[in-house]
């Protein structure tokens, strides 16, 4: 099924809104002190609570709170002072009590927004209606057992927030770019690992499509537990051609809840849309109502890291590094945090982010490892840096030679390898003039050349000095040493 750009799909506008699932990585779960850890044998992580025993009391997880607060604050929202928590009732077999404790009326965070990238180079501000903390279910295994499905309740009561954006976005790249905004957040405040692959992080998305110019919007459509950000955008770019495809039919849109199929990369009916009065919310009566005050905002508020839109600013603005740079070193927190580290000891920055986006990103996806796992620590590269800088060692001779060296024996210093292994350019000029002449010597027909106006020879005397010296020199001055000798010929 496929729409030619530029024919009758230019009609019709794409609608998205996205519910954002984030497991928090809190120690133990939202209403009881079982462990939230993953990865626990089968039903190890449980209790009377968690099962939901007749009689057992729910106890509210500070932690969540606070971590739902910092992604609120993250997002640009407005923190809810006084907030409850709600019983919304449907029947799953994960679902020990027969409800999930959440929040409807009053929610912990509302409005806000997310800045995003997008590739015409244009910036878009994406609203959020509200981010919500509530309680995960557990998990069905339907391919353990022959004939019958097996239930895991270590999840359930794991704590959620749920971010629910307005239906604003209006391409898949838009949503592409909202979803990794989300991530690099959640990883930057440390509150979510962000792993769709495990689950930890999991996204609905809500699509429909009216014509273009209509302000009412059209039936919507929800795709369920979409587990990577590339799934969601082949999700939303199928469902809007299989929309229109519809509606130029004469078909009605009917409001469902879809799978997506990961190898055929269709959707299909898993339900029809349950509407909100279905789930029959109440006021959680086993909980108070969570009362907040303005100086606990504030002081969660100035213990926020520095977060990826500020540091790609201070980066571009006042580092001078380009926009592509920016952009890949604040992509990851470990590796923005290697970086911050790393420009507290050199004040060449555009140095310090070559190295990071040259040798050291290349060595890290050579060997599939993070900027973590590492050995060569920030103060430890910087000396590297500085011997280049200082014109001790030569930019090919760091790269090729005394990095890998220092990749094997973190613990000695740059300066202390360099001399071990008699890497350093000599300070006099002599060595120099000596390696000009014998390249001179050996290319005596290209001296005549060079006179007659072929500079392009230069290039061969050079990499005649450079393979003599073996790299053991300043490029640039002894460039200019050559030049001056073969000038005087």
């Amino acid at each position: 099924m496929t729409i030619v750009q530029g024919g009758v799909s230019d009609k019709y506008e794409l609608v998205i809104g996205l519910e954002v699932h984030a497991q928090l990585s809190t120690l133990s779960k939202a209403f009881s002190s079982d462990s939230a850890a993953f990865g626990a044998g089968p039903n190890e992580h449980v209790s009377a609570i968690s099962l939901g025993h007749p009689g057992t009391l729910p106890r509210i997880n500070k932690c969540m709170v606070e971590y739902a607060v910092k992604m609120g604050l993250a997002c640009n929202c407005t923190i809810n002072l006084n907030n409850t928590f709600a019983r919304k009732n449907y029947f799953y077999a994960d679902l020990p009590k027969g409800y999930q404790i959440t929040q409807d009326y009053f929610p912990i965070c509302l409005g806000g927004h997310i800045t995003v990238k997008l590739s015409n180079g244009t910036q878009k501000d994406l609203a959020i209606h509200h981010i919500h903390m509530e309680e995960d279910a557990g998990k069905s295994m339907h391919d353990q057992h022959h004939a019958d499905s097996l239930i895991d309740l270590n999840r359930a009561g794991v704590p959620l927030i749920e971010i629910v954006s307005e239906p604003d976005m209006r391409s898949s790249e838009e949503a592409v770019q909202y979803l990794t905004e989300i991530r690099k957040l959640l990883r930057y405040l440390d509150v979510c690992d962000g792993n769709m692959e495990e689950g930890s992080m999991r996204c609905d998305a809500n699509i429909s499509i009216r014509l273009k110019g209509n302000a009412v919007y059209g039936n919507r459509c929800e795709v369920k537990n979409l587990n990577s950000i590339r799934n969601v955008q082949r999700a939303i770019d199928h469902e809007f051609e299989r929309q229109v495809n519809a509606m130029e039919s004469g078909e009605r849109i009917e409001q469902n809840t879809l799978n997506f199929n990961e190898e055929t990369g269709e959707t299909s009916v898993l339900r029809s849309k349950e509407m909100a009065n279905d789930y029959r919310y109440f006021a959680e009566p086993d909980l108070q109502p969570l009362a907040l005050t303005n100086e606990y905002v504030n002081r969660i508020r100035e213990s926020l890291p520095a977060l990826p839109n500020e540091l790609f600013d201070k980066y571009v603005n006042k580092l001078g590094l380009s926009a592509y740079d920016a952009a890949v070193i604040t992509s990851d927190r470990e590796f923005a945090l290697y970086f911050e580290e790393l420009i507290k000891h050199t004040t060449n920055h555009k140095a310090a982010a070559n190295w990071l986006m040259g040798s050291v990103k290349s060595y890290l996806n050579e060997n599939g490892i993070e900027i973590t796992s590492l050995g060569i620590k920030p103060a430890t590269l910087a000396g590297l840096i500085s011997l280049v800088d200082t014109g001790k060692i030569n930019n090919s001779v760091a790269a090729q030679k005394l990095f890998p060296a220092l990749l094997k024996e973190p613990g000695k210093s740059p300066d202390q390898l360099a001399k071990e292994m008699n890497l350093l350019i000599s300070s006099g000029t002599d060595d120099v003039y000596q390696f000009i002449n014998d390249a001179i010597a050996k290319y005596p027909d290209k001296v005549i050349e060079y006179k007659k106006g072929k500079k392009g020879v230069l290039g061969l005397f050079m990499g005649e000095i450079m393979k003599i010296s073996k790299g053991k020199i300043d490029p640039q001055k002894t460039n200019q040493l050559l030049i001056k000798e073969l000038e005087s010929k």
